[in-house]
């Protein structure tokens, strides 16, 4: 049930809920009245105790995987020269199954955009491993690599370029925060190049994206800086004050980040220099010097 179809209870007014599967009953978390029953159970009409039976009992397969190039639907061969019942395989079957095992690893690549699919997704995989990004996102990266590959938009382009853009719209659409730079040091592809396939990307399949907030960095560089959840919990109160006043608008959200991190870190007594916060968040001293003084200055902080 969605949060803005929840109606308040006729009793208490209130919309806390509790769902009781066992008696397929929806009441209220406060007074208990029972708001709804004979709910519909949409799990599977069995029961599973172990790991071995949800398998055997299940009519379904692993996921779609797009991060892979066959998706995770082809066949794999084992090295190893067992049968299906772990005995192992004569002698003279051994030549004819490595002939299966060399045939098998041809076929799942075949063609020269499967090949090109193939390195282009190793690439993504490797760049996803170094900015360290969550599955899901490297999921939605190889989504979006593919629509531009099948509407025949990576002609004339680099694959690593495409894939480092493909990556970085990605993290823009999952809110996760990853800036230009470090995407381009990842990628050893530079910050210019990224950018244009980027716009590319993000025009001809009509991506909408949202300017990146620096609340979504303060987690990162708090983590990295090791300090308290109340200087992360100031930090992001600064950032939402500097947001309300439009104070935001032209800055960079790094080093806006970076700057209120300064600032909670000084008002809390857990002060991390300049330098040391500049390096975290990849940005100059002179931008944090700058973007702190705004701060001050307009939001009225006594330091």
């Amino acid at each position: 049930m969605a949060a803005d179809e929840v109606k308040p209870c006729p009793v208490c007014n209130s919309t806390e809920r509790v769902v009781d599967d066992s008696r397929a009953e929806v009441s209220c978390a406060k007074c208990g009245l029972v708001l709804d029953e004979s709910l519909i159970d949409n799990g599977p009409e069995w029961r599973a105790f172990d790991h071995d039976q949800r398998n055997k009992r299940a009519r379904t397969g692993a996921p779609l995987k797009y991060a892979i190039s066959d998706m995770g639907l082809s066949t794999v061969i084992d090295w190893k020269n067992q049968d299906s019942n772990g005995r192992n395989i004569p002698e003279r079957s051994r030549a004819q199954m490595y002939r299966l095992r060399k045939w098998n690893k041809r076929i799942r690549v075949s063609s020269a955009s499967e090949r090109n699919l193939a390195y282009a997704l190793s690439e993504l995989d490797r760049l996803s491993s170094r900015l360290g990004i969550p599955r899901s996102v490297r999921e939605d990266a190889a989504i979006i690599y593919r629509t531009a590959a099948r509407q025949k938009l990576i002609r004339g382009r680099s694959i690593e370029s495409m894939v480092a853009a493909s990556v970085y719209t990605a993290c823009r659409r999952c809110n996760i925060a990853r800036n230009l730079e470090e995407v381009s040091d990842a990628s050893n592809i530079s910050k210019k190049q990224i950018g244009k396939n980027y716009r590319f990307l993000s025009r001809k399949l009509d991506i909408k994206l949202k300017p990146i907030s620096p609340v979504e960095f303060i987690p990162r560089f708090a983590s990295k800086l090791n300090v308290s959840n109340k200087v992360e919990a100031k930090s992001i109160e600064i950032i939402n004050k500097c947001i309300e006043c439009n104070l935001n608008n032209g800055k960079g959200p790094t080093g806006l980040a970076a700057a209120a991190l300064y600032v909670a870190s000084y008002l809390l007594n857990e002060r991390k220099s300049q330098k040391v916060v500049a390096e975290v968040a990849g940005v100059t001293e002179v931008t944090i010097r700058n973007r702190y003084k705004e701060l001050v200055e307009n939001l009225d902080l006594s330091l």
